[in-house]
């Protein structure tokens, strides 16, 4: 019942380290890279993994369901390449995969959300779906999508063990924030047009505003001083990004 690792990486050389540095008791890694053009190929290596390649379509979940039929161990942990288990959690899941009961195939695990360095509590526990039993889970193709449980029920880790949460380095400078809403807010944007949504001034107007709120006020973002207003902030700007650009796709067609 051993632990395959997956690891999605385009150009991750800054964060792939740290992240295979973590895992490196597992019994496979699996690399699926996008065809980076940096080091990342040269670090997965040095820890031994086994790489393959996947178009690079914008976003993980692709690459993450072409590297599920690699895997050879009973269990499987995916994770981002800015992402760390710490060890607490290793020896968690090490241990749970033996003693979890049958019926449970799919474990959602917290993750802590680290913006210019500091832990962004207004978005945990932020449960993601990432270990689990080898054919239970298969990935949306779509953005922000859920994966889905064929086989089995979920199993949550309780949010209350903070130790037992993954660390995702998710922004460690505004610009890098900038430069990865631009490519999420077009492919939101786009998710809303083949739904058949149309540019509207609430969707400008009130819904950054509303996003704003939820973050700072009901998910408390107020109790982390400036960098729970500040992401606050940025998050009510991504919703206005997304309505300004579903406004200039409606000149463009």
């Amino acid at each position: 019942m051993g632990i395959s690792v997956i690891v999605h990486t385009y150009n991750s050389e800054k964060t792939l380290e740290k992240c295979l540095e973590s895992v490196k008791s597992c019994q496979e890694i699996i690399v699926c890279d996008m065809h980076s053009t940096d080091r990342t190929i040269e670090i997965a290596y040095r820890y031994g993994a086994k790489v393959i390649y996947h178009k690079n379509v914008g976003i993980a979940d692709p690459a993450r369901n072409y590297a599920v039929s690699y895997a050879s161990q009973d269990w499987i942990l995916v994770l981002d390449s800015d992402e760390q288990v710490p060890p607490e959690l290793m020896e968690y899941l090490v241990n749970l995969k033996k003693d979890i009961p049958k019926n449970k195939s799919a474990v959602f695990i917290p993750r802590k959300n680290l913006y210019l360095n500091e832990v962004l509590w207004v978005l945990y526990p932020d449960y993601v779906l990432r270990f689990f039993k080898n054919g239970s889970v298969i990935f949306s193709e779509e953005l922000h999508a859920l994966p889905t449980i064929k086989k089995g029920e979920a199993y949550y880790i309780k949010k209350k063990r903070k130790d037992l949460a993954i660390i995702h380095y998710r922004y460690d400078s505004i610009g890098q924030w900038l430069s990865k809403m631009n490519k999420y807010t077009t492919l939101e944007m786009e998710k809303l047009r083949e739904k058949g949504v149309k540019f509207s001034a609430g969707l400008l107007f009130i819904a950054p505003f509303f996003e704003f709120i939820k973050c700072y006020i009901f998910k408390g973002g107020f109790k982390t001083g400036w960098h729970g207003f500040n992401f606050s902030a940025l998050m009510g700007f991504y919703k206005f990004i997304v309505a300004i650009k579903l406004w200039e796709k409606g000149f463009k067609g």
